[in-house]
């Protein structure tokens, strides 16, 4: 059964998330004692506490991403030199044989830059196992062994480049998961803290209420800060 994709249940970046979890963590911290009657004690918040530093160290996805460039740059400077080495042989081969011949198509290059990298991959394999089969009535057009060598070279290396880089996607899926599931984490712990901090302020104190309101980006939290410097300068001046 294929594993079901995990979702964010958070809209807002990872970033904001993280500044905002931790800052909702001090001010936990501060009011332990309220805090500490709905069973979160400060062996609690420290626990959150370090899923935000776990969260902190995941890296992000254009770190990955960069990463799978490069790989796949990697491959297809292997794949160009895979498709030199063989063009070097099909040259030779077609001075001997007409490219509409059995013989020249044995070898199964045609519409060589359309195919996929499994494709490429099978054809520079063939390439090196029909031309060595021929290599006596080859000789004259000047195909050697070291020729075929080259292919061989060039199919081991793209291979090489080709595993590296669907490692490099595979890493980066993981990743990614990873770091759903654990922003999810920290998201519920996030939004339980603030659940309790607006319970144990909000017929008390207002300033300490809004420590705790939920902003999904920092414009949101200056428009906030605003209105309430708006508020507070109504009330100072009535």
């Amino acid at each position: 059964m294929k594993k079901q994709v995990i979702h964010r249940d958070y809209n807002f970046p990872d970033a904001d998330l993280y500044v905002q979890t931790m800052e909702k963590l001090r001010f936990a911290q501060r009011d332990i004692k309220a805090f500490d009657t709905y069973g979160y004690d400060l062996d609690k918040l420290k626990s959150i506490n370090n899923l935000c530093k776990k969260f902190a160290k995941l890296p992000n996805d254009d770190e990955l991403l960069g990463t799978q460039m490069l790989m796949t740059e990697k491959k297809a400077a292997a794949a160009e030199k895979l498709k030199a080495a063989i063009r070097s042989v099909m040259t030779r081969v077609a001075t001997k044989y007409s490219n509409r011949s059995g013989r020249y198509r044995k070898f199964g290059t045609a519409k060589m830059g359309d195919m996929t990298d499994a494709q490429l991959l099978f054809c520079g394999r063939r390439v090196v196992r029909v031309a060595r089969k021929q290599i006596d009535f080859l000789a004259e057009t000047g195909l050697k062994e070291n020729h075929l060598v080259r292919v061989q070279d060039a199919c081991r290396d793209f291979e090489t480049a080709l595993n590296i880089q669907q490692d490099k996607i595979s890493d980066r899926d993981i990743s990614v998961e990873q770091r759903v599931e654990l922003g999810n984490q920290m998201y519920k712990e996030f939004v339980n803290i603030c659940n309790i901090g607006k319970d144990v302020w909000a017929e008390t104190n207002h300033t300490k209420y809004e420590n705790y309101v939920i902003y999904e980006s920092n414009n949101d939290q200056k428009k906030a800060r605003k209105e309430r410097e708006v508020i507070e300068a109504e009330k100072a001046n009535s």
